[in-house]
């Protein structure tokens, strides 16, 4: 992890972590990307301001990834407890905040596998009954973006009070309706306060290298020595909030973000996929780039947030332009690539 990026998340959360002083964590999906960069964020405020903030891990297989990062997994601080969010055996004793991170993939949702719907609600309530034994002050739900369903071509930046909704009959949508169903469930639970991250775009290191993510798949392609393909016509707009922007804001929305109240998370910079795959391919001795289909006169597909709820209320802001972030991505992954090799 890039030591300016843990100085970045630390000075600006530096009046999170006395409130944090001591407290005990329960996270699921923490070897996820969002997890990875909340575990760093944890092991700085601990190493650099001696925060003693403890962690409890739920993962499906805590062994493998202490073979892949044990910088990560082996930390004294961080305790896993194997299981499924859906069944897992509660820890012991009373636990401050707990962070809901554990999902199915879009793609997963979106192949039609209704146990998987099943069991991911199953897992939302479990979570919510541990919050509510536990007696943890808060629980903070990471959502997504996809709740809003399709974003019309005339809405630059979509709110958190737009009341669009997913299209059942398209494929993708199962994913969103799986998200509203877990905010549902947190709002039907008065006893913990929930907190609702809805989640869009991100980059930054430890983002999978593969077609899981457009900009992943662009990284991907760029080291192999391209070309840089683009499975589309290119023209959809996104926007990139960066891990350690990431990290800063999840922790702000845990401790200060109001219950019960959705926020939306990400940049509101927005980049079309054929810009993104050319920013890429340039910064990595000019590849080529390979667009799939043909541009769609009319047809610009959205996913784009609006961020002035975070602003506003929090203070929260995309301070690490998109750029910089695809530099630092970069950086890191040609730094993976090289261990990879040897």
């Amino acid at each position: 992890m890039p030591a300016e990026d843990l100085e970045h998340i630390l000075a600006h959360t530096a009046d999170l972590w006395p409130e944090l002083r001591g407290a005990r964590l329960f996270i699921t999906g923490a070897t996820g990307f969002f997890g990875k960069w909340l575990l760093e964020s944890v092991i700085a405020a601990n190493d650099v301001l001696g925060a003693g903030i403890g962690a409890t891990l739920l993962s499906r297989n805590p062994a493998d990834f202490a073979a892949q990062m044990p910088r990560l997994a082996l930390r004294r601080e961080f305790e896993w407890l194997q299981g499924k969010p859906e069944s897992f055996d509660f820890p012991a004793g009373p636990f401050d905040y707990v962070i809901h991170l554990a999902t199915p993939s879009a793609a997963e949702v979106g192949a039609g596998d209704t146990a998987l719907l099943v069991s991911a609600l199953q897992g939302m309530q479990q979570v919510l009954q541990f919050a509510r034994q536990s007696g943890a002050k808060r629980l903070l739900l990471a959502s997504s973006g996809a709740v809003y369903g399709p974003q019309p071509a005339h809405l630059g930046h979509i709110p958190e009070d737009y009341d669009g909704a997913p299209d059942l009959r398209q494929p993708m949508s199962a994913y969103g309706e799986l998200k509203r169903m877990s905010e549902l469930m947190c709002a039907m639970t008065p006893e913990v306060e929930c907190v609702i991250a809805r989640g869009f775009a991100f980059i930054g290191p430890y983002l999978p290298l593969s077609d899981k993510f457009a900009v992943g798949s662009f990284i991907r392609d760029a080291l192999a020595g391209g070309p840089v393909k683009i499975h589309g016509n290119g023209t959809p707009l996104r926007s990139y909030l960066y891990g350690a922007d990431l990290a800063i804001w999840m922790f702000t929305l845990l401790l200060k973000g109001k219950p019960a109240h959705p926020y939306n998370v990400g940049s509101d910079q927005a980049i079309s996929l054929a810009e993104l795959a050319k920013a890429v391919a340039a910064a990595t001795d000019g590849l080529q780039v390979e667009i799939g289909d043909g541009p769609v006169p009319g047809s610009t597909e959205r996913y784009v947030p609006a961020i002035q709820k975070a602003r506003n209320e929090l203070g929260l802001d995309v301070r690490i332009p998109q750029s910089l972030g695809l530099s630092r991505t970069l950086d890191w992954a040609k730094r993976q690539t090289t261990r990879s090799s040897r």
